[in-house]
């Protein structure tokens, strides 16, 4: 059986966080087997608490770079002394190093991302719909297919972190619940209505014992993160102010996290925190639920008024008529959620 694995996985923020419990799970069960995990530098805080795994920064800028530079690529990695490679991204650049160690002898195995049942899943008809295999269980077939049979049904997550005094500079030590809201996402059509969502921050925040951390990252969205506070002095903006493994380790710390289908939802996930999502022309059922989260945590849109629901698997997507389908999750929806499940 190999005893080195590297495990290939570039971005996004989302997919690179969803492998996270999979190779924790992994590193538990086979503490013997090494794994290096080739990513962007950015995400290296991802895996630093996570035994017997190694992390292979990709430069996509210089070195590693276009064609030429997936060779180089290869040839720095073949001195690594590699026995498989999990390809858990599949698309052209790690096909083509994945292909490259499968000339020279090493086992590989690529994650079928399931793009024939998230076809169907997003057509634009009216359709009974029911969830396909999710990113998880994909990303466990592949290492099946290397020889490694993973159980992810009882998860060790990792223990919060202890905050630094910067950190506490910040967001204050913890005297009250933690909820944190990730209020953004990638595409328009995965973000709940600012209007609705600064009914939801203000319900929360009139509850002394709370206090509500905004996430996000660049300057349009710290200015619509100043206006969502609201001069709350228990909502905190905390965009802008902190570092990757800084957040994560105040993510770590919360009690609940309200978030789009995003990456902020599969970060917190990934710690083990409860995550309420919310869904716009995405489903759940598409295989990015965020990990171990019970069913009712994500609310979706209402299919009755829009049964071409889900539209699109990533939210790419627009449809006419579909522009106000998350105006369907009601702001006590999601205020009752979260007040029915903090800690």
């Amino acid at each position: 059986m190999s005893s080195h694995i590297l495990v290939i996985r570039l971005s996004a923020m989302g997919d690179v966080a969803m492998t996270v419990p999979v190779l924790s799970a992994f590193s538990l069960q086979y503490p013997n087997v090494k794994i290096t995990v080739v990513s962007r530098p950015f995400f290296k805080p991802f895996f630093d608490d996570i035994e017997n795994i190694t992390f292979f920064p990709i430069d996509l800028k210089e070195r590693h770079q276009g064609f030429l530079g997936l060779l180089r690529l290869f040839s720095d990695l073949r001195k690594l002394n590699i026995d498989a490679v999990a390809d858990l991204h599949n698309v052209l650049r790690s096909k083509i190093i994945t292909t490259l160690f499968a000339l020279n002898g090493k086992k590989v195995a690529a994650t079928d991302k399931g793009r024939i049942d998230k076809k169907a899943l997003t057509k634009l008809a009216i359709k009974n719909i029911s969830p396909i295999k999710s990113m998880f269980e994909r990303h466990v077939e592949t290492f099946e297919n290397l020889g490694f049979q993973i159980n992810l049904n009882t998860p060790m997550f990792p223990e919060k972190a202890i905050l630094s005094e910067e950190i506490i500079k910040i967001t204050g030590k913890k005297a009250e619940n933690w909820i944190g809201i990730a209020p953004f996402a990638q595409y328009e059509n995965k973000v709940y209505p600012t209007d609705l969502m600064q009914q939801v921050i203000d319900d929360l925040a009139k509850n002394t014992s709370n206090k509500i951390l905004l996430f996000g990252g660049g300057t349009e969205e710290i200015k619509q993160l100043n206006q969502l506070k609201n001069n709350h002095d228990n909502v905190l903006v905390l965009a802008g102010k902190t570092n990757l493994k800084a957040e994560l380790a105040i993510i770590s710390n919360l009690n609940i996290m309200l978030s789009m289908d995003s990456g902020n939802a599969h970060i917190a996930a990934m710690m083990g925190i409860k995550v309420i999502t919310l869904w716009g022309a995405t489903h759940p059922f598409a295989g990015f639920q965020p990990f171990h989260q019970p069913d009712d945590f994500s609310l979706t849109s209402d299919r009755k008024q829009y049964p071409f629901l889900p539209t699109s698997v990533y939210g790419n997507k627009k449809v006419a008529g579909y522009e106000y389908a998350m105006r369907t999750i009601l702001p006590s929806q999601v205020i009752e959620k979260i007040n029915s499940n903090l800690n």
